[in-house]
């Protein structure tokens, strides 16, 4: 599995401790920055990983604000992103379970470190399990066209 990590400014810190969390479980990243706690603009940071996810460059996406409310916002603009904004592990595993999504959101402000490596974790693990989520998840994609 590759994943597309980026943050902005209020999700650097929290960037860093997932990063060394998919160190740890191996999992190969691209980290899109920012490098810096100065202010940047989200859409900036989220653009890069939501455009590889929906290229297929990467299999899924990791992106962190302070509430995770403008990136997940600015992911889900692009077509074929799946974007969830997650705070509990409960939501982690049923957005993937259910939703099949593709980038999981989450705010720095919101969580803690502890919880959001659990979060990422359950996300990372949890499949698809198709079925009758299956054809909502065609339905979403009809929604992009119209």
């Amino acid at each position: 599995m590759k994943i597309a990590i980026s943050s902005d400014h209020g999700g650097n810190r929290l960037r860093q401790e997932i990063m060394q969390l998919l160190n740890e479980l191996n999992v190969e990243y691209v980290d899109y920055g920012p490098d810096s706690d100065e202010s940047v603009d989200y859409p900036d940071y989220a653009s890069p990983v939501a455009n590889g996810v929906a290229s297929g460059e990467f299999d899924r996406g990791i992106l962190i604000c302070g509430t995770g409310i403008g990136m997940s916002i600015a992911a889900n603009k692009v077509k074929g992103i799946r974007c969830a904004l997650v705070h509990d592990v409960f939501s982690a595993k049923a957005t993937r379970g259910h939703n099949d999504s593709n980038i999981l959101a989450m705010g720095e402000r919101v969580i803690g470190p502890g919880l959001a490596r659990e979060i990422v974790a359950a996300w990372l693990d949890t499949p698809f399990e198709g079925g009758r989520h299956e054809r909502r998840i065609a339905k979403l994609a009809e929604l992009e066209d119209k």
